[in-house]
């Protein structure tokens, strides 16, 4: 074998070494890397659950305890104009884990966590509420004016506004606008009453 053939051989020897140890540098790094990643997202996943068990879940209203912490199930019927709203379209449904309504029905709210309040609830169906207003995001305002009465009931009694009420288990809510007389009113509550709870 002569000296350029011996060069060669090495000068190959030396290429793959040079190769194998790129690749294994190569492949320690990925490793390394998939690993990192893999370690943050268990991390990412463990102050998620401390977080959670605290009461302090992503999402939630800030006053609210641990999603799980209740569930109960209140009446709601909504008359505007005498018509009742449905909110048993796909576009009220579950559109929060800590209150919503479920299972296709828009009659029962299902509240699953302590310190949740209705208020919450229609801000999370992009809805505004307030002592004067029922407000749709399309535009559609129903107000209190000289003509029409936006007004609310919890078991029967009047309040000026619902959005800090909690609902609790069997409580009844009605929303009512219009120019209602007292005994349409009467007949609204009377709806509400016999409407069964959804559970």
């Amino acid at each position: 074998m002569g000296r350029k053939e011996r060069r060669e051989r090495e000068q190959k020897r030396e290429n793959y070494a040079t190769k194998h140890t790129a690749q294994k540098q190569k492949q320690t790094l990925i490793a390394v890397a998939v690993f990192a990643v893999i370690g943050v997202i268990v991390a990412y996943a463990v102050v998620q659950f401390v977080d959670q068990s605290q009461g302090n879940s992503p999402g939630g209203p800030a006053d609210a305890g641990a999603l799980g912490s209740a569930h109960t199930h209140t009446a709601i019927l909504v008359k505007l104009f005498g018509d009742k709203f449905d909110f048993s379209t796909p576009a009220y449904q579950i559109k929060s884990s800590w209150i919503h309504f479920e299972g296709s029905d828009g009659t029962t709210i299902h509240k699953h966590a302590e310190g949740v309040t209705l208020g919450y609830l229609f801000e999370t169906l992009a809805l505004k509420i307030d002592e004067e207003c029922f407000v749709f995001t399309d535009g559609r305002e129903f107000c209190n004016d000289d003509q029409y009465t936006l007004a609310y009931y919890v078991n029967g009694e009047p309040v000026e506004d619902i959005r800090e009420h909690e609902p609790m288990e069997g409580d009844r809510v009605l929303v009512s606008y219009g120019a209602e007389t007292p005994e349409q009113l009467q007949s609204d509550l009377l709806e509400l009453e016999s409407q069964p709870l959804v559970k």
